[in-house]
C-alpha cells in the first residue's frame, strides 16, 4: 500500500530567519518589537520552493514549530503579514506548535509526516525511525549520514524529487 507523502516544515531559521548563523538567535523576530518581527524577511528562496513542495504533497503539509505563547503569536502574525497561506498553498489550519523540540515527534506521528525539514539536529534525532525522510536545513557544522543536508531552499528542491520518486530513505535505525 502506498503512503501519501506528508510534509512537515519548521518555522524559525527555516521559513523565516534562515540567514541567522547556527547557534545564534534571530533577535529581530524573538527579541525585537512586533513591527521588527513582522518586517523580518522569509528565508531566501522559501516562497519559491514551498509552493512546489506543498503542491507535490497535495496540500498535506504542516508547519510544526516549537514556541511559547509570545513567539506563537508572532509566528501567526508573520504568516498573515507575509500572505504566507496564499503564496504557498499551505492551509491556515495546518500550523502546529509545541513547547519542546522533542514534542514535534508527537505531531509528526499524529499527522503521519513522511518528510520533515528542520534546522535542528536534536529534532531529527527525536524523529529518527518515525519520519522516513529527514532534511537538516541551513548551515550546519555536523551532518550525520542518516539525514539529508539541505543548506538552502534551492537545495531543498531535491525534496520534490524524493516525493515524486518515493526515494528509499537512509537507514532509520535509532541511535543517538
Amino acid at each position: 500500500m502506498d503512503i501519501e507523502p506528508r510534509l512537515g516544515i519548521d518555522f524559525g531559521r527555516v521559513i523565516q530567519g534562515g540567514a541567522v548563523a547556527p547557534g545564534s538567535a534571530d533577535t529581530a523576530f524573538l527579541g525585537g518589537s512586533l513591527e521588527a518581527a513582522l518586517a523580518s524577511p522569509a528565508t531566501d528562496g522559501a516562497f519559491d520552493a514551498l509552493p512546489e513542495l506543498i503542491g507535490l504533497v497535495g496540500g498535506r503539509a504542516w508547519i510544526i514549530s516549537k514556541a511559547g505563547d509570545r513567539v506563537r503569536a508572532r509566528t501567526l502574525a508573520w504568516l498573515d503579514h507575509h500572505d504566507f497561506y496564499r503564496r504557498t498553498g499551505l492551509a491556515r489550519d495546518n500550523v502546529r506548535f509545541c513547547r519542546k523540540r522533542s514534542d514535534k515527534a508527537a505531531h509528526c506521528a499524529e499527522l503521519g509526516i513522511t518528510h520533515m525539514i528542520d534546522d535542528r539536529l536534536d529534532v531529527h534525532r527525536a524523529l529518527r525511525g518515525l519520519v522516513p525522510h529527514l532534511y537538516l536545513f541551513g548551515p550546519q557544522e555536523t551532518v550525520p549520514g542518516w539525514v539529508r543536508h539541505v543548506p538552502t531552499w534551492t537545495d531543498a528542491r531535491l525534496i520534490s524529487g524524493d516525493i515524486a520518486a518515493g526515494r528509499t530513505p537512509p537507514a532509520t535505525r535509532r541511535s543517538r
